[in-house]
């Protein structure tokens, strides 16, 4: 998968003039965030975004770029901000509480236009939708892999847990070394890799009605997270939105 570090004005500006008039149906932008205590409490170092069109992962490095990330214009003036901020550019998230929540406390993004793949899953379900499934089970259960890139999934997600799950021994700051370390790059690099076909085989499940409650329930979490009494951590976020 070819891949891009983007850790300055002049490449996101490059990066933003990619993002015109691209396809809708599906989704062309796929979307995760890593970083320190990822959340209104912590910070975030890098937005991993899969351009679908291109079969290309960005690696925007927020921890160097800071708010120029987010108000750099491209050619024709147009900024990441927007974009995020954009109901008419759907973007996929898996679970996007925390990094809306992210988003809004410490750049003042809205997100909108979001299209949350854990809700689609969970809506695809003809039964037992109590709980949320977490990205990895997901990948786990519904990806489509042979079993090589299943074994190479397994040993780059676990080597870039070594680095950085506390539980594990490592530390979230690994988020933040420069040069980044190429366990780290990979992991976020396959951490977006299987969200278009997740998110096309989730909503090819769903049917319209249920595909209005994931949208209704995708603005209530962007909505919640932006709360001032928002908790991103707990066993609640493992519930899922209706009964």
């Amino acid at each position: 998968m070819a891949s891009s570090i983007i850790d300055s004005p002049a490449a996101i500006a490059s990066l933003l003039d990619t993002l015109a008039a691209l396809p809708t149906s599906p989704p062309s932008l796929y979307l995760d965030l890593e970083g320190t205590n990822l959340s209104r409490h912590g910070s975030i170092s890098i937005i991993e975004l899969f351009v679908l069109p291109q079969n290309h992962v960005y690696l925007v490095d927020i921890h160097i770029l800071g708010e120029k990330a987010f108000s750099t214009q491209s050619s024709d003036g147009r900024t990441l901000k927007a974009i995020l901020e954009s109901s008419d550019i759907p973007k996929a998230f898996f679970d996007v509480r925390n990094d809306s929540d992210a988003l809004y406390s410490h750049f003042n993004i809205s997100l909108a236009g979001v299209q949350d793949i854990q809700l689609f899953e969970n809506a695809a379900r003809p039964f037992n939708r109590r709980c949320v499934n977490g990205l990895a089970k997901c990948i786990e259960k519904d990806a489509t892999m042979t079993y090589s890139e299943r074994s190479n999934w397994k040993i780059v997600k676990e080597q870039g847990r070594k680095l950085f799950a506390p539980e594990l021994g490592g530390s979230y700051e690994v988020f933040n070394i420069r040069p980044m370390p190429e366990e780290i790059t990979k992991y976020c690099v396959q951490d977006v890799l299987f969200l278009p076909g997740l998110w096309s085989t989730y909503s090819a499940k769903v049917s319209a009605a249920w595909a209005d409650k994931v949208r209704l329930a995708t603005l209530a979490r962007v909505s919640l997270s932006q709360t001032a009494n928002y908790n991103g951590q707990g066993r609640h976020m493992a519930l899922g939105p209706w009964p």
